[in-house]
């Protein structure tokens, strides 16, 4: 896909609606900056212009025209400044629609890309062309802007090029009165309940919705898989003295040196101070003696007796690493949000820092549900071997995610509304089956009845879209994936890394991104999610069928690439990969 960078409007002033922030306005949970977020999820830069919103994650750019509220071509000018030159495709898109997914969005890019249209607008149910949803050139739009006298107070007329498309949309509608937002309220509420999200929208809500975790002190090295609550500083220099950067000499002044018989090694004394003229001997980490010129590494040198001389052609460096010359005490270590992870640990080490301010990790209680499922013994007719529950904790361990125990539900009527009314003890409930409309799946109803808020309540996704991510009024998150080991598998796969983020703080790492070699045959009308190994020439090979009731397709594979509908051979699809 042709790189695209997105322009989301959140100013203006709603005069119609008593001059309130409308892109700030929630309906059907999320409020409609979140909406445009999500739908524009894919682009590789975004920048938001109107007031600043500190909630936004940092990577986004923030912006305002100049003068505030002075019209959306000014503010679409202010951001296309800030983007720069990034990409040829730039989405323009106004914050105040309820319906917008990124699904319109990427349709918008398709028809640009086809036509080659300079732009392509989308037209609402009434046929009215929205000029707040477009997909610009960006050469295009800058040179619109290039021939206005001024941005400020211009119409969106005043950028239509001639050679522009008006494609018709569904969900493409604005909110710009009361009554329109009661209504948007009403249908967005109620298309929650029934209607699949995209993985890119179900990702932005789960890291922008899910309730963060309590924020607690600990020591790093026993919370792998946890989030910094607080940025973290260094409490000491680094070096905290002077130090040989290589096993060699010491020396003081121009040469040829007379070598000392001490010698100075990595946490033994000091050696007394160089006269000009003199050399010790010292290894790598040594403190260096006062009146050090610079370190000559072993292979610069060479040594007549108790005479060292430097060879010719040596490189003129002095291979001592200052005091401080890393980190100075104070200095930012890593970002609140940062995942503790090894080399976090071990950095933090270097300057005296054990302890910090963190989130999680996220603790979870596993809960495999049905009749027939059996982890131990021998089975009885009709049962069938619990072959994932064993696997899980490690699956969720990919993810930083620790794992408390793992209980089996058997299918009664009132067994859901156990299991959530005791989970105030875990983050995450992650529960296997029951999420579909079986006579047995009833998990659904229960979370109902918890007066949960579902968050994701389907997915558009094969296998995993029954899937149901909701979060219950004591903060435990619900996570329910579909019960064949496959769709379970792939669906956390794809999931778990959102769930975290938006239980931490942490942020969502961008999608690994390559082609697949064979997507026009694996593609179908709703993106799917297939096993894949690494060709030589880079890419991927995905498996067009596989067998969702075992795992016995992923054990020679490499990941699991997600197909988007209709792609071609060569396709960039997201690679998440399997850790061997």
């Amino acid at each position: 896909m042709t790189a695209t960078v997105a322009i989301v409007l959140a100013g203006g002033r709603a005069s119609r609606m008593g001059g309130v922030d409308k892109p700030a306005i929630v309906i059907g949970g999320r409020s409609m900056l979140e909406v445009a977020l999500a739908a524009v999820a894919s682009c590789t830069r975004i920048a938001v212009v109107g007031p600043h919103r500190p909630e936004l994650a940092p990577e986004i750019i923030q912006v305002r025209e100049v003068p505030p509220g002075s019209g959306p071509v000014a503010a679409i000018d202010a951001g296309l400044r800030a983007l720069g030159p990034a990409a040829p495709l730039v989405v323009v898109l106004a914050a105040d629609l309820p319906f917008l997914s990124g699904h319109a969005i990427a349709e918008l890019i398709r028809h640009e890309t086809e036509s080659g249209a300079d732009a392509v607008f989308a037209a609402d149910e009434s046929g009215r062309p929205q000029y707040l949803i477009g997909v610009w050139r960006r050469s295009a739009l800058a040179a619109a802007l290039a021939e206005l006298d001024s941005p400020i107070n211009q119409p969106m007329k005043a950028l239509v090029p001639a050679h522009a498309a008006i494609i018709p949309l569904r969900g493409v509608g604005d909110c710009d009165t009361e009554e329109q937002l009661r209504q948007a309220e009403a249908a967005v509420t109620a298309s929650q309940r029934i209607s699949p999200l995209d993985l890119a929208e179900a990702r932005n809500i789960l890291c922008g919705n899910l309730s963060r975790l309590t924020a607690y002190s600990a020591d790093l090295r026993s919370v792998p898989g946890a989030t910094l609550a607080d940025a973290l500083r260094a409490s000491a220099a680094l070096p905290r003295f002077d130090v040989s950067a290589m096993d060699g000499y010491a020396v003081a002044g121009e040469g040829p040196w007379r070598l000392r018989r001490d010698i100075g090694f990595a946490g033994g004394r000091r050696p007394v101070g160089l006269l000009s003229g003199e050399a010790v001997r010292i290894a790598t980490g040594a403190h260096v003696p006062d009146g050090t010129t610079r370190v000559l590494r072993d292979e610069f040198t060479h040594r007549t007796g108790e005479t060292l001389t430097c060879l010719p052609d040596t490189p003129p460096r002095t291979d001592i690493r200052r005091r401080g010359e890393d980190r100075h005490a104070g200095d930012l270590i890593a970002p609140e949000g940062t995942p503790v992870t090894p080399a976090l640990i071990s950095a933090a080490a270097s300057v005296e820092v054990t302890t910090a301010s963190v989130r999680g990790p996220v603790r979870a209680r596993i809960v495999m549900t049905g009749d027939e499922i059996r982890g131990e013994g021998p089975l009885q007719e009709g049962q069938t071997r619990d072959s994932l529950g064993p696997i899980l904790p490690t699956l969720l361990s990919w993810y930083g995610i620790h794992t408390t125990d793992r209980v089996h539900l058997r299918d009664t009527p009132h067994g859901f509304d156990e299991v959530l009314a005791a989970a105030t003890d875990c983050d995450l409930l992650v529960i296997i089956g029951a999420t579909g409309s079986g006579a047995a799946d009833q998990l659904r109803a229960a979370v109902h009845r918890a007066q949960a808020t579902i968050l994701v309540p389907r997915l558009r996704l094969r296998p995993g879209g029954s899937t149901i991510v909701a979060e219950l009024p004591s903060g435990t998150t619900v996570f329910g994936l579909p019960g064949n080991p496959f769709a379970t598998t792939a669906t956390l796969m794809a999931l778990a890394p959102a769930i975290v983020a938006g239980r931490t703080g942490a942020p969502l790492r961008q999608p690994l991104r390559g082609p697949l070699r064979n997507a026009a045959e694996i593609s179908g009308e709703v993106p799917r999610i297939v096993p894949a190994r690494a060709t030589a020439e880079g890419g991927w090979i995905g498996d067009p069928a596989i067998r969702t009731a075992h795992l016995g397709g992923l054990i020679d594979r490499d990941g699991l690439v997600i197909v988007p509908p209709g792609a071609a051979d060569d396709a960039l699809v997201e690679f998440l990969p399997l850790h061997h």
